[in-house]
């Protein structure tokens, strides 16, 4: 009779260990999962920005042959919208910071 306990005693004890390595497993594998999704997160952040600066290129090109042209609504149109840009900016800025 005592063996038979002894044994069941051994039996919880290392049934309680293997739940704990499987719960460390558990905490291992949902953490490789939050790094891969903010690894996925940085990568589209990185794309969009990439394509936003193409953008923004194409965009200065166009108000730079705008304002070439010497067309004083166009050089209005220009400061307006490089004002604007700093404006936004400036409040970006301080809504993160």
């Amino acid at each position: 009779m005592s063996e038979a306990y002894e044994r069941e005693r051994q039996n919880d004890s290392r049934l309680d260990e293997l739940a704990s390595k499987v719960s460390a497993l558990r905490g291992v594998t949902i953490d490789i999962y939050d790094n891969a999704r903010d690894q996925h997160v940085i990568d589209s952040t990185s794309e969009t920005f990439s394509t936003f600066t193409t953008t923004l290129k194409g965009s200065a090109t166009r108000l730079g042959r705008m304002a070439q042209s010497g067309n004083k609504v166009a050089i209005l149109k220009l400061s307006g919208m490089i004002v604007g840009a700093v404006l936004v900016l400036y409040w970006i800025w301080h809504l993160v910071f």
